[in-house]
């Protein structure tokens, strides 16, 4: 199947097929005689795989390292799980550090008046690297 194919078959676009195949995230497809990438079951499945391994946030290096898996006859689920254990960890710290983020962001606008004067208490306590604490 030509590259639209599968694209629409994997949900991705060309572009990021063509992203991914780039980077060596899975199994080169062969080259027909006028040169055009001739598409597999098998590359259905890794694309498949590398989308929905993005969708929950591991990134282009932990996605090649999932396709590795995938061929591997030899791997284990206690690897998989770890691997998803460790990325739900990550999240976790992520999600922490966002929330304290939106946490300063809606004191900092607590304290703007959001007028038409020029006066922020946003921009001047950032400017003097000060940080607004809880009204």
């Amino acid at each position: 199947m030509n590259i639209s194919q599968a694209a629409q078959r994997t949900g991705l676009t060309s572009k990021a097929i063509r992203f991914y195949e780039d980077r060596g995230l899975f199994t080169p497809p062969p080259r027909s005689l006028n040169g055009y990438r001739d598409y597999h079951e098998q590359h259905i499945e890794e694309l498949t795989l590398i989308r929905q391994a993005k969708a929950a946030g591991f990134s282009l290096e932990e996605c090649r390292e999932l396709v590795g898996l995938y061929h591997d006859p030899h791997r284990r689920s206690a690897d998989i799980k770890a691997r998803t254990l460790q990325k739900i960890e990550q999240l976790t710290r992520q999600l922490a550090e966002i929330t304290q983020m939106r946490e300063q962001l809606i004191r900092l606008a607590a304290h703007c008046p959001g007028d038409d004067n020029a006066a922020c208490p946003i921009i001047s306590g950032w400017t003097k690297g000060c940080q607004i604490d809880n009204p």
